[in-house]
């Protein structure tokens, strides 16, 4: 999934839809068991049971994907910007909202997966990098209306319609920060007085740039936080960006489920573990 035109833009080499696709088949034949079997671990099996496959519909669901519906026949023009390296804007160029909505969307699998995360953690705030129409958000925040979610959005023009969404579904809870990662990040975490529970991290798809996102979360997080990577496999940069984020000291455990990637730093996790779970 190619997430372009919403948050920081960049000409990156991501994997062809062929070599993606074998890397799919690879990981579907090769993961865990989606429904827990073999999964030995307590706190992991547990993940699998009451989240993974917790197949309600919340009272949520509906409202949102009605406005999914609408953003995929929209033909308004937005002018978006294209920051590149650092904080100068690099170009702009025009894109329909039905473009974005197609190409930048989480799916619903993966944005309803997010809301059951909040709804069984109930982290005390949430964090996420890359807004875009807002339709994650949406569902991130319908989770616990009583929790506060920053979101941040590096195109003004996107994040306008995403506010509108927000204030449609009468979500209170959304504080939405527009501009470049690199300077809101680290101002707005400076301002949080609290470690941050629960972050979703689906901006700049490179591998600095988001190992330097999760460097800044991590030094405001705790041993119950919870971490989660976009699109982890998506092109040789994200999948070292992984790598990297696997193997630092104070990761305890992962969970990769091809598209997203989750990240845990429980203490109690004595022996690092990765498990790849059929999703």
């Amino acid at each position: 999934m190619f997430y372009f035109g919403t948050t920081q833009i960049h000409a990156i080499l991501m994997y062809s839809p062929v070599k993606l696709g074998l890397k799919y088949i690879r990981y579907w034949f090769t993961a865990a068991n989606g429904k827990g079997h073999g999964v030995h671990p307590p706190f992991v099996y547990a993940f699998i049971s009451q989240v993974l496959n917790d197949k309600r519909s919340f009272y949520c669901f509906n409202p949102i994907e009605q406005l999914r519906a609408k953003l995929k026949l929209n033909k308004t023009m937005l002018q978006l910007q294209d920051f590149g390296a650092g904080s100068r804007v690099h170009a702009s160029y025009q894109r329909s909202v039905s473009a974005i909505a197609y190409s930048s969307l989480k799916p619903r699998k993966f944005a309803r997966l997010l809301f059951r995360m909040v709804h069984y953690y109930q982290p005390d705030n949430i964090i996420e990098l890359g807004t875009s129409l807002g339709i994650t958000t949406c569902y991130l925040a319908s989770a616990n209306t009583q929790v506060p979610v920053i979101t941040f959005e590096g195109a003004e023009a996107v994040a306008n319609i995403a506010r509108q969404h927000f204030s449609a579904l009468g979500l209170n809870n959304i504080q939405l920060v527009p501009g470049n990662f690199d300077d809101t990040l680290p101002q707005t975490l400076q301002q949080i007085n609290k470690p941050i529970a629960f972050a979703f991290v689906d901006g700049n798809h490179r591998k600095i740039p988001t190992i330097a996102y999760f460097n800044q979360l991590l030094e405001h997080c705790t041993d119950q936080s919870i971490f989660i990577f976009d699109d982890i496999h998506w092109s040789e940069e994200m999948e070292e960006a992984w790598a990297y984020i696997q193997a630092h000291e104070a990761v305890t455990l992962t969970i990769d489920l091809f598209y997203i990637g989750i990240v845990f730093f429980r203490k109690e996790q004595l022996v690092k573990q990765h498990f790849t779970i059929r999703f």
